[in-house]
Formats: structure tokens, C-alpha cells, sequence
């Protein structure tokens, strides 16, 4: 009897020739090129480094493309947006010490948005781990402890022929639901060692499958079956597993309103008759939600700004379904399904029972003008055009990646993605710097379509070196830069707190001329004329910078009250 256990894939006679008689030349470097190259990845972002030479070198003798960016946060922004953009690992490639902590922030950044990232790291040489201190440059006595509360999984590479099997496992896991960024680190001598091992060709890392557990769906289903107010709050879960369509074919057959998150933005039809949008900071919002008999949330923690600053307090039955484990029920008491958003959608379509409901696209849109009707009340006519203006100029399809500024926050409610996966902003840890470098690493992988980057002045100065960058590679980039002379939002919150602010203020440069230096086509727009520019750099080919000199202004918050 044959057991399936018993079975070995046997190399053909020429993977037998190959692996018997390796190219020379090889090095470790190699072999982690070849180990990403037979798990899929085409692209890797990074920064070369001493230590990390090795693999760098090995580069040149493979088919990857490489994306050198000029700040290694900023290479990690690029590899996380390539990451939402394609659902693949994002290589990232980084050296010892201060070059792979430079990444922190970023991966900071991709862990909160499950933003999957593959990083690999260079280590001081083996003599020096461990606690050696052999005083080698960049030496760390432990640096993977300060990435093992960032990232999601650690792995650790002390000999060659341990380079594949690891870097597989991290791949695993970055590409396991939850989403999220991966920590290899391999030291110097291990990587420019020569190698007489076969070149890796032959690998397995696909992604576990996060099934829910079909006695809790079977419960949900009841619940939002016999629900006279359903409700839906989508999160970014949903957008990560790609599960937009199936969350339209729930939300019409219960006949539930659904709001999106803003990590969430995409996951529903912005006009959408059973849309409440975005407007998550919004107090008629909150109450609405708080009144579903059951709530479903979906892909979402119902984190600090998803639950209106924790305001929120449902007095129904919530359904939570959450990849994360760590997020179930970790805000509120719910019926918790540890599960993938898309398969846990499936298995709701497949039991729940239609319902009818003719009174649920009026109360959405009863909502919707409580939440016009509040804007309008504040004069804020010039922010909610230059949105608009925004909206207008960039082509539907085409991603938008927004940096914290007063703009983005705008956007986070009352901007309209037009589609799953479009609009992408750093809410997850909130670190300036996002917009741009992330918007370089999303025109890598769709290089058919412009990409739109919005900053502040002040986020804007985290990213310049990138400017050389999206010249180099010629990437399809317009960067909109709203120059309000400092770190606007930090101005409003200390001066309503303290009643004039303190370190807000910023001398800064003429980004026209600066993007203009290095070689980026510039203009300086006004709102009136930001639409018409703004069309004009997106659809012109390669990079440029449009800035816009302007001081917005932030709707009132309604959690303070």
C-alpha cells in the first residue's frame, strides 16, 4: 500500500544535471534571490548596504527587477503599497543595524493595514551574534528583538542551506490572513559565502486558508436573517481578501446599510443605495450604527477612529468576523468568527434567508443628509471643493495614496475611491512620510495607470530624496503637495487646546523649483485652478509635483461632546 505521505516528486534528468553541476560564481546572495524568484516575485524594493552586498550582487545574475529607493522607510512604504496593489510579499532588501531600523516606522505602517511585506536583512557576521560583541559595524545584540513587536513573524538564518526553507516560511506567513509584514535577517559571511548548493527551484509556501467555523456562521445567519435593522460596518479585511462582490450580494440580499471603514474605503459602491459612505467621525453616524439590532462588522477591529474615537457603544447584537485574532471582540462583546473575510461572506450567502426591507434606502439617505446638512453648517466650502477638484482629476481606476495631512483626513470621509483597492492612506499607525514613496511602489506594479500621491508641506519633507527615485525609474507619479506652511493639523489641535500652537511652524522649500532640480515637471495651482492642472500632470507620462499653496480646515469632531 502507498501512503499519499510516501510520495516524492523525483527530478527530472535535467533538474538532476543542474542541481549535480551548479553554475559557479554563487553565493548565499544567490540562493536568496533564487529562493524569492521560484516563490513568485517578480519586483524587490531596498537599499544596498555593507553587510547586505552579498545579496545585492547577486541581483545582477537574476531575472528580478529592482526598485532602489533612497531611505529605507521609504523602500518600505514602496514594498507596502506593491504589497496592497498585487496581494503578493513584497521583497525588501536591507542592511545591519541603522538601515534595517529605518524601516520600523513603515513596517509599523504594514502591520496596522496587514499590508503584506517580505524584509530580509543582513546580520554582522556569525562570530558577532549572539551577544558576541565583536564590535563589528552596526552590530545590535539582538536585532530581531526590534522587529518582533512590529512584524508577524521572525525568522532566523545561521547557515546557507537554511536561506530557502526560511525565507519560504516568512512568505507563508506574510501572505497567511491576516496580511502583514515579515522579518528575515541573515548575516554577512553567510551571504557572500560561496555556494556549491543547486539552485533553489522547487518550493511550496502557499498561504493557509482561514475557514470559518460553520456552527458560528449558522448562528450569524439566523441573527441577520430575523434582524429588522441590520447594519454592516466593512473594513479593511475586506478589500485584503478581495471580497468586495460578495459583500454587495449580502448587503442587497438582507437589505442592510453598509459603511465602510476608512482602511475600508472601496470595500462598497460609494453611491450605493444602502451606502452610508465613510463618515465614521460623524455623531448621526454613530447613532445609526448604535440602533442596528445586528451589526455585522466585517474585516475591522472597530479601532480608535473606525468606532468614532471608542464613542461608540452598539446596544445590538454584533457579528464580528476577524482575520486577526488578536481584534475579535478585542472593543466589544460579540458573536466573534476567527475567519478570512471573503470565506466567511461565502458561507453568510450561502445561509441567510432574504429579507425585504423598502424602508432601509431611505433611512441611508435621511443619514446622509444629517451628514450634508452638518458640513454645511461650518463653511468649509474651499476644502470640500479642492476634494472634488481631486476627485474630478483623477481617472477612475487609478490609486490614490494619501500621507497624514488635513486633506487625507478630509478624504477619509468624503472621498469616493471608485472601486476596491483604490485609495490607500497611512490611518494604520499614522507615520508621516507614507504618501508619496508608497505611490512610487504602487506605479511599479500597475505601470498602465496614473497614480496620485497627496501630502502635506510638512509629510512632504519625509519623502524628497524619493523625487530622484521617480526620476530614475521614470515612475508614473503625480504628487500633489498642500502647502500650508507647517503641520496644519497639529496647528488646529494645539490651538484648541492650548490656544496657539508651539513647533507647528516650518520654513520650507519652493517645491516647484526643488522637483524642478530633479528634473520632475512642477506648477504652483490654485484651488480654482487645481483641477485642470491636476489632469494635466496625471495624465502626462512619468512623474510630477503639483503644489497647491492653501490653509484647510478640519470639520468639527463630534466624539468631544
Amino acid at each position: 500500500m502507498t501512503h499519499d505521505h510516501d510520495l516524492v516528486l523525483r527530478p527530472t534528468p535535467a533538474q538532476t544535471e543542474a542541481a549535480l553541476n551548479p553554475p559557479p560564481g554563487r553565493n548565499g546572495g544567490d540562493l536568496v534571490v533564487e529562493t524569492l524568484a521560484g516563490l513568485g516575485a517578480t519586483t524587490v524594493f531596498g537599499l544596498p548596504g555593507q553587510h547586505a552586498l552579498g545579496m545585492f550582487d547577486a541581483l545582477r545574475r537574476s531575472d528580478l527587477a529592482y526598485v532602489g529607493l533612497r531611505i529605507e522607510n521609504n523602500a518600505g512604504f514602496a514594498a507596502d503599497a506593491y504589497g496592497r496593489i498585487t496581494g503578493e510579499a513584497a521583497p525588501l532588501l536591507l542592511s545591519t543595524g541603522p538601515g534595517a531600523l529605518t524601516s520600523l516606522a513603515a513596517l509599523q505602517e504594514a502591520a496596522a493595514a496587514s499590508a503584506p511585506v517580505l524584509a530580509i536583512s543582513s546580520q554582522v557576521p556569525t562570530a558577532g551574534l549572539g551577544g558576541g560583541r565583536h564590535g563589528y559595524l552596526h552590530e545590535l545584540p539582538d536585532q530581531a528583538a526590534s522587529f518582533r513587536g512590529v512584524v508577524k513573524s521572525v525568522h532566523t538564518v545561521r547557515s546557507q542551506s537554511q536561506i530557502p526553507s526560511a525565507i519560504a516560511a516568512a512568505w507563508k506567513s506574510a501572505l497567511t490572513a491576516p496580511h502583514g509584514p515579515v522579518w528575515v535577517e541573515i548575516p554577512q559571511d553567510v551571504l557572500l559565502a560561496a555556494t556549491r548548493l543547486p539552485v533553489v527551484t522547487a518550493l511550496d509556501a502557499a498561504p493557509e486558508e482561514l475557514p470559518p467555523r460553520p456552527e458560528l456562521t449558522a448562528v450569524a445567519a439566523d441573527l441577520l436573517s430575523r434582524a429588522e435593522r441590520p447594519a454592516i460596518i466593512a473594513g479593511g479585511g475586506v478589500v485584503r481578501s478581495d471580497a468586495s462582490g460578495k459583500l454587495r450580494a449580502l448587503a442587497e440580499r438582507l437589505q442592510a446599510p453598509v459603511v465602510t471603514t476608512f482602511g475600508g474605503k472601496g470595500a462598497f459602491p460609494w453611491t450605493h443605495p444602502l451606502s452610508l459612505q465613510s463618515w465614521l467621525e460623524d455623531r448621526h453616524t454613530t447613532d445609526f450604527l448604535e440602533d442596528a439590532d445586528v451589526l455585522l462588522v466585517v474585516g475591522s477591529g472597530l479601532g480608535e477612529l473606525s468606532s468614532n474615537y471608542h464613542t461608540f457603544k452598539p446596544r445590538g447584537q454584533v457579528v464580528q468576523i476577524e482575520a486577526d485574532l488578536g481584534k475579535l471582540e478585542s472593543n466589544h462583546p460579540a458573536l466573534g468568527i476567527h475567519a478570512d473575510a471573503r470565506l466567511a461572506l461565502q458561507a453568510l450567502l450561502e445561509t441567510v434567508d432574504e429579507r425585504t426591507d423598502e424602508d432601509a434606502p431611505g433611512r441611508v439617505r435621511d443619514l446622509l443628509d444629517k451628514v450634508r446638512e452638518r458640513i454645511a453648517a461650518q463653511e468649509l466650502t474651499l476644502e470640500q471643493d479642492v476634494l472634488a477638484s481631486v476627485r474630478r482629476a483623477l481617472p477612475a481606476g487609478s490609486p490614490s495614496f494619501w500621507d497624514m495631512t488635513i486633506l487625507a483626513y478630509w478624504a477619509w470621509s468624503a472621498f469616493d475611491p471608485r472601486g476596491a483597492n483604490t485609495m490607500h492612506s497611512a490611518q494604520g499607525a499614522g507615520g508621516l512620510g507614507y504618501g508619496f514613496p508608497a505611490a512610487l511602489g504602487a506605479a511599479t506594479a500597475d505601470p498602465t495607470r496614473p497614480v496620485l500621491a497627496v501630502s502635506g508641506d510638512g509629510g512632504a519633507l519625509y519623502s524628497i530624496a524619493e523625487l530622484a527615485t521617480a526620476r530614475q525609474y521614470d515612475l508614473n507619479v503625480t504628487w500633489l503637495i498642500v502647502d500650508d506652511g507647517g503641520y496644519g493639523i497639529l496647528r488646529e489641535y494645539m490651538t484648541d487646546a492650548f490656544g496657539e500652537p508651539t513647533a507647528t511652524e516650518l520654513t520650507r522649500p519652493d517645491y516647484v523649483a526643488l522637483a524642478e532640480s530633479f528634473g520632475v515637471p512642477g506648477v504652483r495651482t490654485t484651488p480654482e485652478s487645481l483641477e485642470a492642472d491636476l489632469a494635466k500632470a496625471l495624465s502626462a507620462p512619468g512623474p510630477s509635483v503639483v503644489v497647491l499653496p492653501a490653509v484647510l480646515r478640519m470639520f468639527a469632531p463630534t466624539h468631544l461632546g
